[in-house]
């Protein structure tokens, strides 16, 4: 290995030290990333600004056949000097990525592991941290890097890894006349868009993400040989995706990539967190009159299989989701014609009812009378409340329609779970105080409460709050 055991000490302490930072910050949900041919969630070859929830584990397998007439070689400066044999095979890579606390992705990935390969069997290890993750749409910002060892030919040359994960006689660290070449470690930093699609319904759910980023190694070495490069980027790495939600439980993605050397082209299915894909690689590459003779050039058929696993939190395989969609607080319709709204009211008689006070989600309270049948009457005219809407009602978002209210998720909060009580009821506005969202619905605790917190109030509808308390003893047997 190139890389010193001081080195590595100072990566996991800073990987580490980033770990325990981040273990207090919220969960959001965003779209179920794929996962790349070797190195974790992302695209096809390059990473994106997401990392996997906590816990949560893949194992994926991928490959790509290969079918050369015949191949070239090179001198020890890196120029060509003539074709050697063909090339016709299936190389293999397999990985497995762990998510933790929902900010940090670590991993292994064992690449090339045929028999018929020389050089050996190439492992190496990966890791991403995030720094800035969107609530829902926005941006997301990340940092990370991959190490994987050298290939072995036994002989007194030093070589290194190549973009795909095969090993390669003729890419050495040293050529003459050449800056060297350094892919085992590569460095990066990296940003994704988060947009929801058009929400019409001529079209099915779907989200859109857009992905930048630059990188040492493996993103920018080698580009000054010949039969390596093409029109290189010098680092700069770029892809987009659309996924698109396929009934309740599977999400079909359709990418494009450029990874500082090849532009790459795929599609991934996760059903219910089983995924196989199908990549087209390096299709910028046209066809020449005698046919390809680099491996580098040749544009190639890739498949991937992968399982995405939860070991906490309603352990099983884990369901892909898109960004939530949240119901706006108060739709707003045109009003009726004037003359309407005075006859309306007019022919309204004034009705009695009991006065009560209503707990909104904005933690203000408003004051109303109920009839016995169960009217809301509003006003001083005490005009029911069903007569007006949707133009008028409770301001405030409420949790009630939500999809992981009404499925029972429990919620994340400073490094704690929350799970929800049996039974719904009414709070009072001033013995209460908010203390932070999840997924844009306010989360409550008493006001004398003192951290850590152990029970919140989420509001339902208006007047009506679920209370949902620490799951002490369920953490405390992990």
């Amino acid at each position: 290995m190139n890389i010193s055991s001081r080195r590595i000490h100072y990566l996991s302490s800073v990987m580490f030290f980033w770990l325990l930072c981040s273990a207090v910050l919220l969960k959001a949900q965003t779209t179920t990333m794929p996962s790349t041919q070797r190195y974790g969630s992302g695209l096809i070859n390059i990473p994106i600004a997401s990392v996997l929830p906590h816990m949560m584990i893949t194992g994926t397998y991928s490959g790509f056949f290969m079918d050369l007439s015949r191949t070239i070689e090179i001198d020890v400066s890196g120029n060509e000097t003539g074709f050697g044999p063909p090339i016709k095979h299936f190389s293999s890579d397999a990985s497995v990525t762990l998510g933790l606390f929902d900010r940090v992705e670590i991993g292994t990935t064992l690449q090339s592991f045929n028999e018929r390969d020389l050089g050996g069997n190439m492992w190496g290890v990966f890791g991403r941290a995030q720094l800035l993750r969107p609530q829902s749409q926005g941006l997301g910002l990340a940092f990370g890097g991959r190490y994987v060892t050298a290939p072995n030919f036994e002989d007194d040359v030093t070589y290194q890894p190549t973009r795909l994960g095969v090993p390669d006689k003729r890419f050495r660290k040293s050529y003459v006349g050449i800056e060297d070449v350094n892919t085992q470690l590569s460095l990066y930093g990296v940003a994704t868009v988060h947009i929801q699609g058009f929400d019409q319904s001529a079209l099915p759910e779907h989200d859109l993400t857009f992905t930048g980023g630059y990188g040492s190694g493996m993103f920018k070495d080698g580009d000054e040989l010949e039969f390596y490069r093409s029109i290189d980027s010098e680092g700069w790495f770029f892809g987009s995706a659309v996924h698109i939600g396929v009934g309740n439980s599977s999400v079909l993605t359709f990418m494009s990539e450029y990874d500082g050397f090849d532009v790459n082209l795929g599609a991934q299915f996760d059903v219910a967190g089983i995924r196989i894909g199908a990549h087209y690689l390096a299709v910028n590459y046209s066809e020449p009159s005698g046919g390809h003779h680099s491996e580098y050039w040749k544009p190639k058929l890739a498949v991937l299989g992968s399982v995405a696993l939860r070991v906490r939190d309603k352990p099983g395989l884990n369901r892909p989701t898109l960004m939530e969609r949240l119901t706006p607080d108060t739709v707003v319709l045109p009003a009726p014609p004037p003359d309407t709204v005075r006859i309306e009211v007019a022919t309204l008689p004034p009705a009695e009812g009991s006065l009560v006070n209503l707990c909104l989600s904005t933690g203000e309270t408003v004051q109303l009378r109920l009839t016995p049948e169960g009217d809301t009457l509003i006003g001083p005219d005490r005009i029911p409340l069903n007569t007006l809407q949707p133009v008028l009602d409770f301001a405030g978002t409420y949790a009630g329609t939500t999809q992981w209210f009404v499925r029972g998720d429990p919620i994340s909060f400073e490094d704690r779970i929350y799970e929800k009580m049996v039974g719904e009821g009414p709070v009072d506005c001033e013995q209460i105080m908010r203390v932070g969202q999840h997924l844009g619905v306010g989360l409550f605790t008493p006001r004398n409460a003192d951290r850590p917190f152990e029970t919140f109030y989420v509001a339902v509808r208006p007047g009506v709050w679920q209370t949902y308390f620490y799951r002490q003893e369920k953490l405390m047997s992990n």
